[in-house]
């Protein structure tokens, strides 16, 4: 088990929270990022927005990035390096998942009771 095991797997909002903030954002420009990012396919309410950032930032995954804010209510937002480590550790999970479907499909499967 590594250092970043217990915080994965991520919920879908979250990951793609996480990615988005490879450069500061306010939380309305993660929104947007994410919908063009996924092409509309994931929309992220201002409700599941702030409890994920407050998630990820309790988790030391994100920070606030004062010399980002935008005016009086916009914080910031960007990855910290355990941040990039755990999407990292997401993306890897991810990618091994696929392959396993992608084989299975490809070969019929195995041992699938027939």
């Amino acid at each position: 088990m590594t250092a970043v095991d217990h915080l994965t797997p991520l919920t879908e909002a979250s990951y793609y929270i996480l990615i988005s903030l490879v450069e500061p954002l306010h939380g309305y420009g993660i929104m947007q990022k994410v919908e063009a990012l996924t092409g509309g396919r994931v929309t992220i309410g201002p409700g599941t927005l702030y409890g994920a950032l407050g998630n990820l930032e309790a988790a030391g995954l994100i920070r606030r990035c004062p010399e980002a804010d935008g005016g009086d209510r916009r914080k910031a937002y960007v990855l910290t390096e355990r941040g990039r480590r755990v999407a990292a550790a997401e993306i890897a999970r991810l990618e091994e998942m696929a392959g396993h479907g992608r084989r299975l499909l490809r070969s019929g499967g195995v041992g699938d009771g027939r």
